[in-house]
């Protein structure tokens, strides 16, 4: 018998709630502080280590828990439905960063660092530039080859969770004349000499999690450290950033979750006419397209993500996922705004967050345009 895509296997149930309860318990009374002070609470980032959800891929072996993609995702979803700036954090460590490791790491590199980021490290994935968002290959950052290592040169933007990070996978070009091909993946120590975090950008959502400019200045990385194949980082770009479309989907819906359960507290205790605004028909009737609509973006993202487990294609189905979770966030939190009337648009009420951080969903790991596209291509072959 087939099992349907939203029914949870034993495990996995017992580790959604987990993660949910761990969310409602210690990170929503920190989330109002932490988006307004647009720093992530440094006890809460042990907490996720402590929990074992940072390092959910991760061989048992080298200390992570052994699991697969879709735990990620269901974690992802949990966290994201209380803060969607832990969701990402979440996310780009686990479906970004270890999972391009244990994929295209040698078994040194394994070694030397999956029980780090398992049990201490925050990893950040570093491609884009200020010339290279969706036209991601067009990066300027240089790796020059001197032998027993590399020297990096050039800068990298709106790089997530780079204020905490311990280890970088940064792209560069080691051949511009080759253009894409020239392109190669580096493990990035924060240590490393010439390699500097620079500006924390001042953002509209997601406030507490940091996202920096970093900046490489004869940053000397051991070839030992190069991630893959030289010239074949472009590889390891699409092919992890194709896996991390899922991520954020399972963050949008979580987020479109969370705002949803505001929206429905909300109506429930205010009143007008005297009664409940739930028991007029044309607020049931939003509440009912917006439950319709996250629900239709969940079976995408659950998809997209047990078929990547399955071993197979899944690629047009990840940014279907993308695609449609973010425009349903989108809606779902402008639309709980506007179900809390006055109130929606004050602090005093979570809803004005969610709406906040929902927009970044469209732009980040692909913009709506570049899941568009992808999705353009393969149906027409």
């Amino acid at each position: 018998m087939t099992t349907p895509l939203t029914t949870l296997s034993e495990d996995e149930t017992l580790f959604k709630q987990m993660v949910s309860e761990f969310a409602q318990e210690k990170i929503k009374p920190l989330r109002s502080q932490m988006d307004h002070d647009a720093q992530f609470d440094k006890g809460l980032i042990k907490a996720f280590f402590d929990l074992d959800i940072m390092g959910i891929e991760i061989p048992e072996a080298h200390g992570g828990v052994g699991a697969n993609f879709f735990m990620s995702i269901l974690a992802v979803e949990a966290l994201s439905e209380v803060d969607a700036s832990a969701g990402v954090l979440v996310d780009v460590q686990n479906t970004l960063v270890n999972n391009a490791l244990i994929r295209w790491g040698n078994d040194d590199q394994k070694a030397r660092y999956l029980p780090k980021m398992a049990s201490e490290w925050i990893g950040a994935y570093a491609l884009s530039e200020a010339g290279s968002g969706s036209d991601a290959f067009a990066l300027q950052t240089q790796a020059q080859d001197q032998g027993d290592h590399f020297v990096l040169n050039g800068n990298k933007l709106w790089i997530t969770n780079a204020g905490e990070a311990n280890l970088f996978i940064i792209f560069a070009t080691t051949d511009k004349s080759l253009g894409y091909k020239g392109i190669t993946a580096f493990i990035v120590e924060r240590g490393f000499d010439g390699f500097t975090i620079g500006k924390k950008e001042d953002k509209l959502g997601i406030r507490a999690s940091s996202t920096c400019e970093l900046q490489l200045n004869n940053c000397r990385v051991p070839k030992t450290n190069v991630l893959g194949e030289v010239g074949k980082g472009y590889k390891v770009a699409i092919e992890t950033l194709n896996e991390g479309r899922i991520g954020i989907g399972a963050q949008m819906i979580g987020l479109a979750q969370g705002a949803l359960n505001c929206g429905l507290q909300y109506i429930k205790e205010r009143e007008q006419f005297g009664k409940s605004i739930a028991s007029f028909q044309g607020v049931q009737f939003q509440i009912a397209e917006l439950a319709t609509q996250i629900e239709a973006a969940r079976l995408l993202v659950y998809n997209a993500a047990r078929l990547k487990d399955a071993g197979l294609p899944f690629l047009k189905e990840a940014a279907m996922a993308k695609l449609f979770s973010s425009q349903v966030a989108e809606k779902v939190a402008s639309q709980v705004v506007e179900l809390h009337g006055g109130y929606g648009y004050t602090k005093e009420y979570p809803a004005e967050k969610y709406f906040r951080d929902c927009k970044i969903g469209k732009i980040y790991e692909g913009t709506s345009n570049m899941q568009l596209q992808t999705i353009a291509k393969i149906i027409l072959g």
